[in-house]
């Protein structure tokens, strides 16, 4: 038995349910049966996507006919007959994705019956040489691989691998694995060495393919992708309407600078280039897609944490190019960010990556959905303009255009993402490595592993996060040695103090990063995480030019926005001009945000006629009167718009000239990224 077979069984005998488990790297991931979400956030998140979300979008996949493709094309009528996009086969497999992670390692849930009745509806669709796909290949379809640009045949591929290694992982070998498995080998038949010299337009498979490499310990499947990875940037797909660097084909991965065009792609394809980097030992590939993501963050990537400014390409803008009213951030682009971000934690163990994480997952993965978890944003605007109209609740929504989520889309890839990644979530709190247990995301949880040795230890966490910052983590089982329980102190910390208390009871400051209490634990020791949550101002590098001039607000992880259901009289958001010269307080009900406006709430707070030449002279600034201030109620971001039409901003203008923070600040500086790689000064 070669090395990767024993790192596979390795890891096998350690978790079985995990969604991405490298075989080395600083931190070792805790799956879905080590790490169980029991309350909280996240747990009413995780209830509503398994009760509502799951069902919903399986029930508007058979009404636009999606799931119907495949018995169309066993029935030889899929060349008039097929609905939906020439991706829409991968939407079916990140539903069947999501359906084997929540389903877990049970045996007997409702699940089952869904999941058998959809890969018996995929499987008949699969050819003898394993090539599954319901847009190209049969009469009256353009022939296999012949739009590698926008065909999306390896990118549904991709999906349908990672169902196939989430359904293993869950129940065993089975015949989704199977068909899955069979696509793989017809991939790395066709594709490898001697074959087509060629990559897909939307990256996606290389990181399916290496995890079906940690799944079977097969080389073949991790020598693909790490072929794919190289071969992007060499120029081998056509020159697309946006250019080359839409699709990442203009330079290599090893010498790009900067993570560019399309940002889902962009962020899948450094995701599948961490592991393939990871599984080959290759220290200059992961070293290059680090200083991509740093570079990336520090410039391109908006407060909420969200992926891309432009509408038009789905894809990242210049440099600090980050119009809030123009955000495009798409749900699925945070999703990607998710997966880059954890997996550069597990192989460098910095904390800076959690700290992304955590910001996306709050403010744009969850800003997704609706409460219900049966509508959606696709894209996720900082600063809506003009009150949405309500989306038809029975017909395909146009993405990105509804000011209110919608119920699906004639692209639907953001619901079934949304999907996938709140079934796998309870996979991205935790991880162990030889000396311990380190906790990245805070929920109330149970933990229990293994450390070296064998030596079992369990945990439970309990905490308010993010509406408090109490984290309390409570040790169920030790070993009879001195182990090491590590928490995440968040970045955003750092404008105030954060405390640790171990279990004397002795209480210290503890800086941005990572704590850690190391001892000889005993059952029913305690360690307390005492976070800082409270509201404070947010001030945006000077160079992010469309910002100038206002301010934002965070409370702990969480961004907040205005909306105008709660302005009185009426009024829009446009009406606002804060004051930031009173910091933001607690919101009436201890957990939202109260900011000061100084002067009344007028239709165009101040301006002049919407007809007059909107350009004039600076006159002398005119400072409010106590009389005159005025609160107004902010609620956090991933919330607005559960309430109705609405107008919306995150950044709010100032009653002073000029940004607060660039008073203060060189007007020329080069300043690295904040350690939760948000801009400087964010």
């Amino acid at each position: 038995m070669n090395r990767r077979h024993e790192l596979v069984r390795e890891n096998t005998a350690r978790s079985v349910v995990l969604p991405v488990a490298p075989t080395r790297g600083r931190l070792r991931p805790l799956g879905l049966d080590e790490v169980r979400i029991t309350g909280g956030f996240w747990a009413r998140r995780r209830h509503i996507n398994a009760t509502a979300t799951l069902d919903h979008c399986r029930d508007w996949m058979e009404r636009v006919g999606w799931i119907g493709n495949f018995r169309a094309a066993v029935e030889g009528r899929i060349h008039r007959d097929r609905r939906g996009r020439e991706f829409a086969d991968s939407d079916v497999y990140k539903l069947l994705e999501a359906m084997a992670w929540e389903a877990g390692p049970d045996a007997g849930t409702s699940l089952d019956a869904e999941i058998g009745a959809l890969t018996d509806a995929i499987a008949p669709a699969q050819e003898p040489d394993g090539y599954l796909n319901t847009a190209f290949g049969r009469p009256g379809q353009q022939p296999r691989y012949s739009d590698l640009e926008w065909g999306h045949e390896l990118y549904c591929y991709g999906h349908l691998i990672q169902a196939g290694v989430a359904r293993t992982r869950t129940r065993g070998e089975n015949e989704l694995a199977k068909i899955a498995r069979r696509a793989a080998d017809h991939v790395c038949a066709t594709f490898g060495r001697g074959g087509i010299e060629g990559v897909c337009g939307h990256p996606q498979i290389e990181t399916a393919l290496v995890e079906l490499a940690r799944l079977t310990g097969e080389q073949r499947y991790l020598d693909q992708a790490a072929l794919f990875v190289d071969r992007r940037g060499h120029r081998t797909l056509a020159d697309p309407e946006f250019g080359r660097a839409y699709y990442q084909d203009e330079v290599t991965v090893r010498q790009a600078t900067v993570l560019r065009g399309h940002a889902v792609r962009a962020l899948y394809l450094a995701a599948g280039a961490v592991d393939v980097a990871v599984e080959t030992g290759d220290d200059a590939l992961l070293a290059a897609v680090v200083r991509q993501w740093e570079a990336t963050v520090a410039r391109r990537a908006y407060l909420t944490g969200g992926m891309g400014s432009h509408h038009r390409d789905e894809s990242f803008g210049d440099d600090f190019a980050l119009p809030p009213d123009r955000a495009y951030a798409e749900t699925c682009a945070g999703v990607a960010s998710v997966m880059l971000s954890w997996r550069l934690l597990l192989a460098t163990g910095e904390p800076r990556f959690a700290d992304l994480a955590e910001r996306t997952l709050f403010n744009v993965v969850a800003a997704s959905p609706s409460e219900d978890g049966r509508a959606f944003f696709y894209a996720n605007t900082l600063h809506r303009r003009r009150r949405g109209a309500v989306p038809p609740a029975d017909a395909e929504s146009p993405r990105a255009e509804s000011g209110l989520r919608a119920p699906w889309f004639a692209v639907s890839c953001c619901p079934t993402n949304v999907a996938r990644t709140l079934a796998q979530l309870p996979a991205y709190l935790a991880t162990a490595d030889d000396h311990g247990v380190q906790v990245h995301q805070y929920a109330d949880a149970e933990i229990a592993t293994s450390l070296a040795g064998g030596h079992g230890v369990a945990l439970r966490v309990r905490t308010d996060y993010p509406s408090g910052g109490n984290v309390t983590v409570r040790i169920g089982r030790s070993p009879d040695r001195p182990w090491t329980v590590s928490l995440r102190v968040p970045a955003w910390t750092a404008s105030a103090t954060a405390w640790l208390v171990d279990p004397d009871g002795i209480r210290r400051a503890v800086a941005p990063g990572t704590a850690e209490v190391t001892r000889l634990f005993r059952a029913g020791d305690e360690i307390r995480l005492e976070l800082p949550v409270a509201p404070r101002w947010i001030g945006a590098d000077p160079r992010i030019d469309a910002v100038r001039g206002t301010v934002a607000v965070q409370r702990g992880p969480l961004v907040y926005c205005a909306e105008s259901v709660d302005l009185p009289g009426g009024h829009e958001t446009d009406a606002i001009r804060v004051d930031p010269s009173t910091e933001p307080a607690d919101g009436p009900d201890g957990t939202g945000a109260t900011v000061v406006v100084a002067g009344e709430l007028a239709a165009h707070a101040g301006l002049r006629d919407d007809a007059a030449w909107p350009y004039e002279p600076l006159g002398p600034p005119v400072a409010s009167t106590a009389a005159e201030r005025t609160g107004i109620v902010l609620v956090p971001y991933h919330s607005w718009a559960n309430r109705g039409p609405s107008t919306m901003r995150v950044w709010l203008p100032t009653t002073e000239r000029g940004h607060p923070a660039e008073r203060s600040r060189p007007a020329e500086r080069s300043r690295p990224a904040e350690p939760d790689g948000t801009a400087p000064g964010t």
